[in-house]
C-alpha cells in the first residue's frame, strides 16, 4: 500500500458513528466566521514529505480547523503555533497554514494524528482511538520514521499501543515534555520517541508551552536525526 492509497481508504471510513455525525453536522452548521466557506467534513489525511524521517502525531482535527480546511493543523490556533516553529526549524516552507492550497510544504516531516475525525469537545473516546489506530500504524510502517514526536499525552499513549501491541511496556516509558526514548520496535525498526506538550490554545495561552520550549523540541528532533546519521552512516 502507498500513502496515497491509504489516504483514499481513510476518506471512506465511517467506523465511528458518533464522529461521523459530529464532523458532518459541524460542516453543515459551520461557525459564523466561516459561514461562506466550504467545510471538508471528512477524515483528515496525514500531510507532509513522503520521504520524511520525522513524524509528528497530534490528537485529532479541530471542528473548525482541520475539519474545515482538510489539512492537519491548518486554520486554527494550534496550527498558528505549530507552523511558525516548524518554519524556524527548517521543516516548513512558510510559517502560515490557512488552507490546503496555500503553498505550504514540509521537508523531512510528516504530520498525522491519533484520530482523524473531529471529536466533540476535542475528546475522542478510547474505542474511537482504537478504531483509528490502524491508519496511524500503516503510516508508520510506510514511512519508517527515525524520530516520532508525540504532541500530547494521548498521542504518546496511542503510539505506545501501536509499538508494543499486547506486549508489556518497557519500564520507565512515561510522558513528560522533552522526554526522549530510543526504541527498537519489531515491526518498525529503530526510532526515537520524543514527547512534547500539545500546541493547543489551552497550553500556549497559559504558558505551559512557550515558543522557546517548542523550538527546543524541533531542535532536539534535528539533533536526534543527526546523531542517528553519525551512528548509522
Amino acid at each position: 500500500m502507498t500513502l496515497q492509497a491509504l489516504n483514499q481508504e481513510l476518506l471512506t471510513c465511517r467506523r465511528c458513528l458518533r464522529l461521523v455525525e459530529w464532523r458532518e453536522r459541524t460542516a453543515l452548521e459551520k461557525r459564523k466566521a466561516y459561514r461562506a466557506e466550504p467545510y471538508w467534513g471528512l477524515p483528515v489525511p496525514g500531510f507532509g514529505d513522503p520521504q520524511a524521517r520525522v513524524m509528528a502525531v497530534g490528537l485529532a482535527p479541530g471542528a473548525h480547523g482541520s475539519n474545515r480546511t482538510g489539512r492537519m493543523f491548518t486554520g486554527d490556533a494550534s496550527g498558528d503555533f505549530l507552523y511558525p516553529a516548524l518554519y524556524r526549524a527548517g521543516f516548513a516552507s512558510q510559517p502560515n497554514a490557512r488552507e490546503r492550497e496555500d503553498g505550504l510544504t514540509l521537508k523531512n516531516l510528516y504530520i498525522t494524528a491519533a484520530a482523524r475525525c473531529a471529536p466533540p469537545e476535542n475528546k475522542p473516546s478510547p474505542q474511537e482511538l482504537r478504531n483509528c489506530q490502524p491508519f496511524l500504524a500503516a503510516e508508520i510502517s510506510l514511512l519508517r520514521p527515525r524520530v516520532v514526536v508525540a504532541l500530547g499525552r494521548i498521542a504518546f499513549e496511542s503510539l505506545l499501543r501501536i509499538f508494543f501491541d499486547a506486549q508489556p511496556l518497557p519500564a520507565g516509558l512515561k510522558f513528560a515534555h522533552a522526554a526522549a526514548y530510543r526504541l527498537q520496535i519489531q515491526k518498525f525498526g529503530r526510532l526515537t520517541l520524543l514527547c512534547s506538550y500539545h500546541p493547543s490554545r489551552q497550553n500556549t495561552q497559559t504558558g505551559r508551552l512557550t515558543p522557546a520550549m517548542f523550538d527546543a523540541i524541533w531542535q532536539k528532533a534535528t539533533m536526534l536525526l543527526e546523531n542517528d546519521d553519525e551512528t548509522n552512516p
